[in-house]
């Protein structure tokens, strides 16, 4: 089955996915990760891919903001034209370009409130009937499939951050927090997986959370799921995995509580030459396109009601007004098509 076949039938699934061959993906991922090369990853002081992704000075990158389980928003990306014919899909397998999505895959956001009260009354009743934890389940579950397959396709040209919604097992500590916002969330979802699933395929896709990197480096840009809690050193920030306040302080930081001057300091360590550099997050909700802070070097992009995406060339310095946007929903189509 092709990529975009795969991709479809995730976003087309209404049940969540079986638990063998969901497992058997999220360890082929897993092993993807945990084998990427330094060039990309550089080790950390276990000898493995640290916190750290390097990605293609010479590619240009399409920056993602948080999907929470929005599975018609990854799909149009991929269907999503470029000038020439070719799809995004297609740019990435050609090498062309390169994607990096800023983390938070789980868990739909304000779109789904009702759905959510409706599932935290099956959660109270144990679960016994949960078309709605079904619903959600389908589409949280069918996100990080495509995200795992296109990491498997695209093994050097696509990458995943940690957020704080990687956190199956919902716990608190190890640079993570126990979930919730508008129910309970977190121990809603950790409940559902080890009731159908087990506790051996949570165990195996909290392996796969873990190894995710934190932070990137692009040739024009930075990025994190939060924005840094403080201007971490290099070596903090590749062994970042084995530092439970690092990974806290770039998931979970929320606006105006980082130490001042932290991404200025972090663009001045890593992007020394550059006029304008800027730094990528999207963690908190803006209303528009973009969010200007820290004198505009901090551009956070995430909006759950559109589909926005960043473009960072290679070539010039990004221009938010020019390079980000939304992009066209074709999911509707995809659907009336099946």
């Amino acid at each position: 089955m092709s990529l975009r076949d795969s991709i479809v039938r995730a976003f087309l699934r209404e049940k969540p996915p079986p638990a063998g061959e969901y497992q058997a993906l999220a360890e082929a991922a897993t092993a993807v990760l945990s084998g990427e090369p330094a060039a990309i990853r550089p080790v950390d002081a276990r000898d493995l891919p640290g916190g750290i992704v390097r990605l293609d000075p010479d590619l240009p990158t399409i920056i993602v903001p948080d999907l929470h389980a929005r599975t018609g928003f990854f799909l149009s990306l991929m269907e999503s034209p470029l000038p020439g014919g070719a799809t995004v899909s297609n740019a990435l397998a050609a090498g062309e370009l390169q994607m990096l999505c800023l983390g938070d895959g789980f868990h739909a956001e304000s779109r789904a409130i009702d759905r959510w009260r409706s599932a935290y009354d099956e959660f109270i009743d144990g679960y016994t009937d949960s078309p709605a934890m079904d619903r959600e389940m389908a589409e949280s579950m069918g996100l990080m499939e495509m995200v795992m397959l296109s990491k498997l396709a695209f093994p050097d040209r696509f990458h995943f951050l940690k957020g704080n919604h990687e956190n199956v097992l919902n716990e608190e500590g190890n640079g993570n927090h126990a979930f919730r916002k508008f129910v309970l969330e977190g121990e809603m979802v950790a409940t559902y997986l080890s009731r159908f699933y087990g506790e051996a395929f949570m165990e195996r896709y909290a392996a796969f959370e873990r190894n995710l990197p934190l932070f990137a480096i692009g040739s024009r840009f930075l990025a994190s799921h939060a924005e840094p809690e403080r201007p971490y050193s290099e070596s903090e920030l590749v062994n970042a995995r084995l530092d439970p306040d690092v990974v806290l302080g770039l998931t979970w930081t929320d606006n105006g509580a980082a130490e001042p001057g932290s991404v200025f300091a972090l663009l001045s360590r890593f992007l020394p030459d550059l006029e304008r550099p800027r730094y990528f997050t999207g963690h908190r909700t803006i209303s528009g396109l973009y969010r200007e802070r820290s004198g505009g070097y901090h551009l956070q992009i995430h909006n759950p009601g559109k589909y926005v995406v960043a473009w960072a060339m290679p070539d010039r310095d990004i221009e938010p007004d020019l390079d980000i946007g939304e992009i066209r929903d074709i999911s509707g189509r995809v659907a009336a098509g099946r």
